[in-house]
């Protein structure tokens, strides 16, 4: 049992030491009452995403929260394609299929591994009369 305990312990660390992850976000309008800039903008969004390889990156995101206050999150994937190019799928936990969005975007390196990554999304629910949103985030890569 010590063996397949340190044999497992040994695989998850040389995983985890060639593994890149990156924190994401969404930046948000401001709110009508709000006056100026305010952390919360940035911060309501925030995910963790982890890059399988230099493909395909998975992850969870922050997507507001319930009625009862509790903080809602999504699951997302991204394939690159091109130069700093993207596609992305992005669902809710809850009714997954009848929400999901997909979307394409730039990833555009600022400094060192920061970047700024404008994007396009839009819903795939046949219900919805939206045409899809221009967002404007935020990904650190360590």
């Amino acid at each position: 049992m010590k063996k397949v305990f340190f044999t497992a312990a040994l695989a998850m660390t040389t995983l985890f030491a060639s593994a890149q992850f990156m924190v994401i976000t969404t930046v948000q309008e401001a709110s009508d009452e709000a006056e100026g800039f305010e952390m919360e903008q940035v911060t309501e969004n925030i995910g963790l995403g982890y890059m399988l390889n230099d493909k395909i990156t998975v992850g969870l995101q922050r997507s507001g929260e319930d009625v009862n206050g509790d903080a809602k999150f999504d699951l997302w994937a991204r394939y690159s394609f091109g130069d700093n190019m993207w596609a992305t799928v992005q669902a809710p936990s809850e009714e997954s299929s009848d929400n999901l969005s997909v979307g394409v975007g730039y990833s555009l390196n600022v400094w060192s591994t920061l970047y700024v990554e404008p994007s396009y999304t839009m819903k795939l629910d046949s219900d919805s009369d939206e045409d899809g949103t221009l967002n404007l985030g935020l990904a650190y890569r360590f």
